[in-house]
């Protein structure tokens, strides 16, 4: 596996499990399996109301904590500095930790600064290790950061081979935040296991498209999380450190670019 550091020393890895929509005891039992194979990153949220379950498994896991590495969202619910601070405990005990490893704001809110107090305060407590945003674009990254105190560790968007924002990623890191892809399959709103490019490289080195589209992220210092439910496809997933794209290949993964959100959020 491979790291990333961020802007205060912790270094997280490069590919996580996503739980978006991963819900209920099969949920649950899909983040064991996901642990049993070798993931160490969780991502959760409250917006996706499954933090119990991922508390669950985490403990049905056995895995030590300080082997993993959690990140959870704040969202509209909690839309104050009262409102995340009472929220930054809520997760806390929904997911049975004594600290989360890295919590953000999940939009940029008109509040975003407010609620962004409660994360400072609950990083300086250690109830939070790092903290950081997601779905901010480059203007409103660049405004949060004007008064935020703690530039965010990371900022968590859409990202893909068909919207990868490499120049997203370069405001960011000139300003110490690295970046993390949300969706990076397209969440079935392009056919991208088919995609002939993808296909075609995959086969030059003996992997799959799903692979590829991920090496393509992560070889650009992009961290992905992406989600299956399925077992082999886990396992797929995070065997993308064997090999490498070369220059003709960045190329021509770089060209299917098509500089538009599939999500219409930007």
């Amino acid at each position: 596996m491979d790291y990333i550091t961020f802007n205060n020393g912790v270094k997280i890895p490069m590919v996580g499990f996503g739980t978006w929509n991963v819900r209920g005891q099969a949920g649950q039992e899909a983040i064991v399996t996901a642990l049993k194979t070798g993931y160490r990153l969780i991502d959760t949220a409250q917006m996706y109301q499954n933090e119990k379950i991922v508390g669950e498994a985490i403990k049905q896991s056995g895995i030590k904590r300080e082997d993993l590495f959690i990140t959870t969202k704040l969202y509209r619910n909690c839309e104050s500095y009262e409102k995340a601070k009472a929220g930054i405990h809520k997760s806390l005990q929904d997911l049975q930790l004594n600290y989360i490893d890295l919590l953000l704001i999940h939009e940029p809110y008109e509040t975003s600064l407010d609620m962004y107090e409660a994360l400072k305060e609950a990083y300086q407590e250690g109830l939070v290790r790092t903290i950081g945003i997601s779905n901010f674009n480059a203007s409103q990254y660049e405004d949060f950061i004007q008064s935020c105190g703690i530039i965010p560790a990371i900022n968590q968007v859409e990202s893909h081979v068909y919207f990868p924002r490499l120049e997203l990623k370069k405001t960011l890191e000139k300003h110490g935040t690295k970046m993390q892809s949300w969706g990076p399959f397209t969440e079935g709103r392009r056919p991208i296991f088919k995609d002939p490019t993808l296909c075609e490289i995959a086969k030059k080195h003996h992997k799959t498209s799903a692979q590829i589209a991920l090496k393509f992220l992560v070889q650009n210092g992009i961290a992905v999380i992406p989600k299956s439910v399925h077992e082999d496809r886990m396992k797929e997933n995070f065997e993308i450190f064997d090999f490498s794209l070369d220059d003709s290949d960045l190329k021509r993964i770089a060209a299917l670019d098509e500089h538009r959100s599939l999500f219409g959020w930007y």
